[in-house]
């Protein structure tokens, strides 16, 4: 018989259990809370205060040298439109400016009665019908009629027959001195031309003009299409030049200079123009005027230091620019001047349109292209000056420090900015140090306060710590518990556990990776979680989308001639292209048949250019496929339809899941490409709507629709090859 007390195998206590009293905090315990409260707590309070002291005074400290900056720019900017209306000034109270005056305009006045030759005339107008109206098209994207600025005056048509177009650029035109035709314009032009030639050198101008008392451009240095042209009557009489014209004619005062803020000027080829006009007076009659234009790469060097902006503490991301009244730039982008490609990019994430940020980068200017919509800008219109922190015209955190310009005639703004993380440093630095000295404290008076602990507590606290540790999720946690036999025991045991759980994690793991890969094969990350957690109905529209359709040709009757393991490790072979391929472009397969290819850009990741990345990945498509052909020896040709639309994608079946995309877009792009006999690559209106102009596009007929007809165009391959 057992003793009361005891089970039958008399193995252990089984009667009700004493209960334990609760253990105090000894001394030591309570001498060692005091002792490290009191220091991290005073530790932290002394940091706290110490960073947001040190914080405020290092951004003031930021601040004030945007400002300063911002002031210097601003005085560089005054002097330089001081210096230009003093040149100007100059250059029209001097004798030469008189008497040049004088001959362009009795010599002028002589052409009117010179009329061209038939032959001539047809020349000149062959000119603006074709060469100016074409390059002006290019230059603004907008259709140019030709005749709208054709010459009218037969002075004007002389003067540009003889001394416009013969000249293949502006360079050639002005290191011409005398066309040879022995006119007096010509004799008046040899005399006085080198002076106003070398006043544009000197300067820096873009131009310099004469304009008589009636409105005509008697004289210009680089020979534009505005020579002879009449700036109240003409085709430039809505220019900013006809505006400063009639000003300085209308105030009529010797020596004042009226400044015309910068705007898009046809004989510039569309370009920006802004100018300095004032009086020509002889014996107190006012002859003319001097105009010159105003020098674009002057103001870009003051606002750009010449490119020195880490000595002149911009650091990598400072810079400063001028903005107009109508929120658009009037001086360069540093970024643009940096890395155009760059600009392109954060320009168009910002907001600009790809049109005017491309424009920018190929004119290498931001003048008149990118806008400014910043509270910087505003309260700088408004008559303030001051900083504050905002996202600035390529969308980065920036300092600001904003003021008007204060240039008479110029409603402009000044911005000088710096990227907040970069301005920031010395915050950061001070933060950082801040925390690792009161780290530092306190982990010295941590260690010394746990140096006074108990020694034979700490197999115990590495049990605790390793059983904290797998519960945590490390794996394979393994202890040293001291020499004493009892916690050798528990260690191995301990231990034990620990490797058995690390196993047992390791082939959970591998068997939720496999069934991870298994799901993301055919079917998007979005929905793979979707389906993970249980979901039945799981679909997603997409209004944007353009879909690509891609079809095989010959690849069934190759296949005719190989075994079904051969065509199988063909077929691979491409469709591991075309999927290399379409992580280059950033196109989502969607699924494949035997010769099938179905894939979108824009379904997964919305892209405003989706349009334009699906046709370059069925062109890398229709490459591969000719490479192919031409290394193994085969005839393989891509058939492919695009369009863009609005799809609907998601899981269909439950016994057996199946990931497919469906709609108007997609039907319409198997339809483009089946109802085609021919190879090719063909897309929808809608997709050629989208393209550059640099992708060539053949009409291919017509398909009928719900919605209606529509166009099908082919892709000119050769030429789109040239252009990639």
């Amino acid at each position: 018989m057992a003793e009361p007390g005891q089970s039958a195998a008399g193995a252990g206590w089984v009667g009700t259990p004493r209960m334990r009293r609760r253990a105090g905090l000894s001394i030591y315990s309570v001498l060692l809370i005091m002792l490290l409260s009191v220091s991290v707590l005073s530790s932290i309070v002394v940091g706290i205060i110490g960073y947001v002291n040190g914080t405020e005074a290092l951004r003031a400290i930021a601040y004030e040298k945007l400002v300063e900056i911002r002031e210097n720019r601003s005085r560089e900017v005054a002097q330089l439109f001081h210096s230009i209306e003093n040149t100007v000034r100059l250059g029209a109270l001097n004798e030469t400016s008189r008497q040049a005056t004088r001959a362009f305009t009795a010599a002028f006045a002589e052409l009117q009665q010179q009329r061209l030759d038939s032959e001539a005339s047809a020349e000149l107008d062959s000119y603006y019908r074709d060469t100016f109206a074409s390059a002006l098209a290019e230059a603004t994207g907008e259709d140019v009629d030709g005749s709208a600025f054709s010459p009218r005056s037969e002075a004007q048509r002389y003067l540009q027959y003889h001394y416009v177009i013969p000249y293949d650029s502006w360079e050639d035109a002005v290191r011409a001195d005398d066309a040879g035709d022995g006119s007096a314009w010509s004799a008046a032009h040899s005399r006085y031309h080198d002076y106003y030639r070398e006043m544009t050198n000197l300067q820096d101008f873009e131009d310099v003009l004469m304009v008589d008392t009636e409105g005509n451009v008697i004289y210009t240095a680089f020979k534009g299409v505005d020579l002879g042209t009449n700036l109240l009557t003409g085709p430039y009489r809505l220019s900013n030049l006809a505006d400063a014209y009639r000003e300085a004619m209308t105030r009529n005062i010797v020596g004042d200079v009226v400044i015309a803020d910068f705007a898009s000027y046809s004989p510039s080829l569309g370009n920006p123009a802004g100018w300095a006009v004032t009086p020509i007076a002889d014996d107190g009659e006012v002859i003319g005027a001097l105009a010159i234009e105003l020098p674009i790469e002057r103001v870009n060097s003051v606002m750009t230091v010449d490119g020195e902006f880490a000595v002149n503490g911009l650091g990598a991301t400072g810079e400063t620019y001028l903005v107009g009244r109508d929120g658009l730039m009037r001086s360069i982008s540093r970024q643009l001047q940096d890395d155009p490609d760059r600009y392109e990019s954060l320009a168009v994430e910002a907001g600009l349109s790809p049109a005017a940020a491309a424009l920018s980068v190929r004119n290498g200017n931001t003048l008149l292209q990118q806008q400014i919509s910043s509270d910087a800008v505003t309260r700088a219109f408004a008559g303030d000056r001051g900083t504050l922190l905002e996202r600035d015209y390529l969308g980065r955190e920036s300092l600001t420090a904003y003021a008007p310009l204060g240039v008479d005639g110029l409603n402009w703004a000044i911005v000088a900015q710096q990227s907040s993380r970069e301005a920031m440093v010395p915050v950061e630095d001070f933060t950082r140090n801040l925390i690792l000295s009161t780290a530092g404290m306190i982990i010295f008076v941590c260690l010394l306060s746990l140096v006074l602990a108990q020694v034979f507590v700490r197999p115990l606290r590495r049990l605790k710590v390793a059983a904290q540790r797998i519960a945590a999720g490390d794996e394979g946690v393994q202890v040293d518990a001291g020499s004493s036999d009892e916690l050798a025991d528990v260690a191995d045991a301990f231990n034990n556990m620990s490797r058995s759980l690390q196993v047992k994690s390791h082939l959970i793991e591998e068997q939720e990776r496999a069934n991870e890969e298994l799901i993301l094969s055919f079917m998007p990350e979005g929905m793979a979680s979707r389906y993970k957690l249980g979901d039945e109905a799981i679909t997603q529209d997409s209004d944007d989308v353009t879909v690509v359709f891609a079809d095989i040709v010959g690849f069934e009757e190759l296949s005719l001639s190989m075994t079904s393991e051969d065509a199988v490790a063909r077929l691979n072979d491409l469709i591991r292209s075309f999927d290399d391929a379409a992580e280059r472009h950033g196109i989502e397969r969607v699924r494949t048949t035997r010769q099938s290819y179905l894939a979108s850009c824009g379904l997964v990741n919305p892209r405003v250019d989706n349009a334009r990345r699906a046709v370059e990945f069925a062109l890398e498509l229709d490459a591969i496929l000719e490479r192919y052909s031409a290394q193994q020896g085969v005839d393989l040709r891509l058939r492919a339809g695009l369009d863009s639309g609005k799809v609907t994608s998601g899981l269909i079946g439950r016994a057996r899941v199946a990931y497919d995309m469906w709609g108007d877009a997609v039907n319409l792009a198997f339809r483009v490409q089946g109802d085609s006999s021919e190879p090719g690559i063909y897309v929808t209106q809608r997709v050629a709507d989208r393209l550059p102009d640099a992708i060539a596009l053949e009409p291919a007929g017509e398909i009928e629709t719900q919605s209606g007809t529509q166009r099908v165009w082919r892709i000119d391959t050769a030429s789109a090859a040239a252009v990639r």
